[in-house]
């Protein structure tokens, strides 16, 4: 069901019957580890290039998220997907493998919540039995597409952020016990001219305020329904712009119900600068440790802002600027 201009309110709630989410060696090391279902050893995972290595972290996470379902991959009517790589190869690959129909996404470090809001949307509009939303980020293949190779050794600023090498995957049905999807709002795509790619943070905050503004208007809510609101990947750069854009818009936002997961997954480590980024950023922590707390009944209703900066190796190098967007899911478990 459509409300306002850019939501949807599900009528049906689906169900989150599974995730899993995992992880790369450094992500071993980081405070939300338990959360993670298993960890690689290495950047490699036996593959010949980072961007095959990516490939195996997302089959790696929708098998295991089948299995935690108790489901095979002939029962899932849909596979939703993306990742930072050019052309989103990674889940194309991996959809390759897994022999599931496919729909290929691309919101950058936004896609976890763009694909959780589609797929809740196919169920809802009774399109599928069960579909699968997924996405995946390797630390040394963004690096080394956006950014300088890791082997260079390259400085960075202050505001630069660490990509999460990991994947995450859910699987959504009609009925069971689990997280249930409320409603979902669509962002629009905001560029306040920053063109750096050290400073994403900076460059995505103004989407993630954009779309839990107009959340909270579309759903007549207030910010304090919700136990957690959580921006994607800000970094402790955004986190704070994101703070003060709120604030100028008169947006009541207590800090302790505010969160962000490019800040939580690897806590204060001075190594990541300002923080995580990655499409498995928001992924691992929304689809481990969030709802690990949710379904220990420390959370009961929580709000998804992931954010994505939306360039291109291309772009970059026109001197584009950067446009960002960030969608919201709402999610709520009442035992």
């Amino acid at each position: 069901m459509l409300v306002g201009r850019q939501s949807w309110r599900f009528d049906t709630r689906p169900v989150i019957l599974s995730s899993a989410v995992v992880g790369g060696p450094f992500e071993a090391q980081c405070p939300l580890a338990d959360d993670f279902d298993y960890f690689h050893d290495d950047l490699w995972l036996q593959q010949d290039s980072f961007e095959k290595a990516e490939v195996k972290l997302l089959e790696h996470a929708c098998e295991k998220a089948l299995e935690k379902a108790g489901l095979k991959s002939q029962d899932i009517n849909f596979l939703l997907s993306g990742d930072l790589d050019n052309q989103i190869t990674s889940s194309s690959f991996a959809a390759r493998g897994l022999k599931i129909p496919y729909l290929g996404l691309f919101g950058a470090c936004s896609t976890s919540m763009e694909g959780l809001a589609l797929a809740s949307k196919i169920i809802d509009n009774d399109g599928a039995n069960y579909v699968m939303a997924a996405t995946a980020s390797h630390n040394a293949a963004a690096e080394k597409q956006f950014r300088y190779p890791t082997e260079y050794g390259a400085q960075k600023p202050p505001t630069a952020q660490w990509t999460v090498t990991g994947a995450g995957a859910v699987i959504l049905g009609r009925e069971g016990k689990g997280p249930r999807i409320i409603s979902a709002t669509i962002g629009k795509v905001v560029d306040l001219g920053i063109s750096d790619p050290f400073n994403m943070g900076a460059a995505m905050a103004p989407a993630a305020v954009d779309t839990i503004e107009v959340h909270l208007n579309e759903m007549n809510l207030e910010s304090d329904y919700y136990d957690l609101i959580a921006t994607g990947d800000l970094g402790f750069t955004g986190y704070s712009i994101a703070c003060e854009l709120m604030q100028k818009r008169g947006i009541k936002m207590d800090n302790n119900r505010y969160t962000d997961c490019g800040i939580l997954i690897y806590g204060n480590d001075p190594k990541v600068f300002s923080g995580a980024s990655g499409c498995a950023c928001s992924a691992a922590v929304t689809y481990g440790h969030f709802f690990n707390r949710m379904k220990r009944g420390e959370l009961k209703r929580i709000l998804i802002a992931a954010t994505g900066a939306l360039l291109s190796p291309m772009s970059y190098q026109q001197k584009e600027s950067i446009p960002c967007i960030a969608h919201a899911v709402s999610i709520e478990y009442i035992q």
